[in-house]
């Protein structure tokens, strides 16, 4: 009586789930499968790296660096990654606890009961490191602020809730229950109580689907970690900065419509899989918008005189922030012309 009542899909995962706790897999992976095959191997889904899983500083077991007569050394042995500043006179080493990021990292270590981000980091466009983004101003006058910049517990509490589960809990770090990365309950709210359910053989409410969302709905639930429209003005992050904070420039867009689908993030992106970044791959996207008329007849946005190809080539810029060795897509979608200066 209680596998019917609950439906066919749902005694599936009855019978299935305590295999899947038993061999230590995500239990989400009885029913979703493709989503839990390829969203933890995505830059979400590793978010952190603790000292066994630094995988860039495996491939670069020993990198270097020197900044306002300061040598920074980053050396790999017996499973840990060692970051020694030094001025010739003295130095400082500590132990990297937290890689932050995938490709580019920047480095969280303890130093006094305080957490320090690393003043060097590593950016694949350098193939090694540099000054960390934000920290090119900054001159430090002995080897405590050589070696990085003091954060707060605000900020190290903003770092870890974006970058992992379980590592906030009321706005309190709990880094003894802290898993790199985004979990499946970390943006579908309910899903641990779903899977309780089921596996109690109870009707299982359904936990958030971010797919339903509306576009404004989607934008401040996403700018969370992103940055919100409304976060950036309080932040006052005018320029080429505020280029990051994808939420932010997409509802700058003239064709933002908070009520509209499908120029929400997820129209574009799917969250459980790694950025696409085959430009021509979004033309579908714009042209469900900009298209003519829509399968009903009726009429849509302007569509492009020039061409209905790379559409996100043209109205999406592609902005390299100094400093940043890094390039951004700009979301603010609009028509680009000569000499035309970075829209706040």
């Amino acid at each position: 009586m209680v596998r019917s009542s609950l439906g066919k899909a749902a005694a599936t995962c009855l019978v299935l789930l305590p295999a899947a706790f038993a061999a230590g897999e995500n239990p989400c992976a009885t029913c979703h499968r493709e989503e839990a095959r390829s969203q933890p191997h995505t830059a979400m889904g590793i978010g952190i790296q603790l000292p066994a899983d630094q995988t860039v500083l495996k491939e670069h077991p020993r990198l270097t660096f020197e900044s306002n007569g300061y040598n920074y050394a980053i050396e790999r042995k017996d499973g840990l990654s060692m970051y020694t500043v030094s001025d010739g006179v003295g130095s400082l080493a500590l132990p990297i606890r937290y890689a932050f990021g995938v490709s580019a990292q920047t480095f969280v270590f303890e130093y006094k009961d305080h957490f320090y981000e690393s003043l060097v980091s590593y950016y694949p466009s350098a193939n090694g490191l540099a000054i960390t983004m934000g920290s090119e101003r900054l001159l430090p006058h002995n080897l405590v602020e050589a070696m990085g910049r003091e954060t707060s517990g605000e900020e190290m509490v903003s770092c870890f809730g974006c970058h992992s589960s379980g590592g906030v809990s009321q706005g309190t770090l709990t880094l003894e229950s802290m898993k790199p990365g985004l979990d499946c309950e970390h943006c579908h709210p309910g899903a641990n109580t779903h899977l309780e359910a089921v596996s109690q053989g109870k009707p299982p409410a359904a936990p958030s689907k971010l797919g339903v969302m509306s576009a404004e709905d989607t934008s401040k639930f996403c700018g969370a970690c992103h940055r919100t429209w409304d976060a950036v003005v309080r932040m006052r992050t005018w320029g080429e900065l505020n280029v990051r904070f994808q939420p932010y420039r997409l509802a700058n867009s003239k064709c933002f419509l908070g009520n509209d689908r499908r120029i929400s993030c997820t129209a574009c992106h799917n969250p459980h899989a790694d950025l696409v970044r085959d430009e021509a791959s979004y033309d579908r996207n714009c042209l469900a918008c900009h298209a003519g008329t829509s399968s009903a007849g009726t009429a849509l946005q302007k569509s492009c005189p020039v061409s209905d190809r790379k559409c996100v080539s043209c109205h999406m810029p592609k902005v390299e922030l100094p400093g940043s060795h890094s390039v951004f897509t700009d979301h603010q979608i609009r028509i680009i012309r000569a000499g035309d200066r970075y829209p706040n």
